[in-house]
Parts: structure tokens; sequence; C-alpha cells
């Protein structure tokens, strides 16, 4: 296995039976290999779609990964982000250990996207930000 100095971006998502739901994070996708054509960037599923997180941990190192983004496209940190996200990152990095995992917070902690939604929640509701 080759390892590369290329960044590595992991997005993931928690999964759903429609296959609709998906579009969002594909979108998010295309849109930072739009602004970053050379970086690395896939998204994966916590339960029913595919790939999930192990697959794609697994195939991140296939690919010669040694440092992976894995970012939580999740609005708060529970127990997925608490203990179900460390299980999986531990058990890939013993698999792969030429391979380090670093785990960025939920999206929705960050400034950014609280500010993006209460722009949002203001319009929906017929009020232009201040």
């Amino acid at each position: 296995m080759q390892t590369d100095d290329k960044t590595h971006i992991l997005l993931l998502a928690h999964g759903s039976r429609e296959p609709e739901w998906a579009v969002p994070f594909a979108s998010v996708r295309a849109r930072i290999h739009r602004d970053h054509p050379t970086w690395t960037v896939h998204v994966a599923y916590l339960e029913t779609m595919a790939p999930l997180l192990p697959e794609a941990l697994d195939a991140a190192a296939v690919e010669g990964c040694a440092l992976l983004h894995l970012i939580p496209l999740f609005l708060g940190a529970g127990g997925h982000l608490k203990r179900d996200i460390p299980r999986a990152v531990q058990e890939a990095e013993q698999r792969h250990p030429a391979m380090r995992i670093v785990v960025s917070p939920a999206a929705g902690e960050s400034p950014e996207l609280i500010e993006a939604l209460a722009i949002y929640a203001a319009r929906s509701a017929g009020h232009q930000p201040n």
C-alpha cells in the first residue's frame, strides 16, 4: 500500500430507506469536489445505505490514504458521535495502522451551520435576516 499527502475526506451521514434522502449529501460532496478538484471526497452512512462506515474506512485505506478527515454531517453529537463512530474509527485504525483518522465535531455545532439554519428558519417564517 502506498500512502500520499493528498487530502482525503469522508462525509458521514446517518442513512435512510429513502434514496432521495441522500441527495443533499451528494450535493455537498459535489460542491467540495468542485472547489477542490484534487481532493478525494466520499460519502458514507451509518446504516441502511451503502457504503457503510466500516466499508468506506477500509476503502480509504486500500486507496492509500494516510490521513482521513471524517466529517459527520449531523446536527448534534448524540450517541452515534459519542460511541458508534469512535468505535468504528478505532477498529479501522487497528485494521489499517498506516491510516490516521481525524473526526470533526458534528456539523451542526459549527457557527456557520447554526447561522445558515437561523437564516433559513427566519426566511421560512417570512422574515429577512438582519
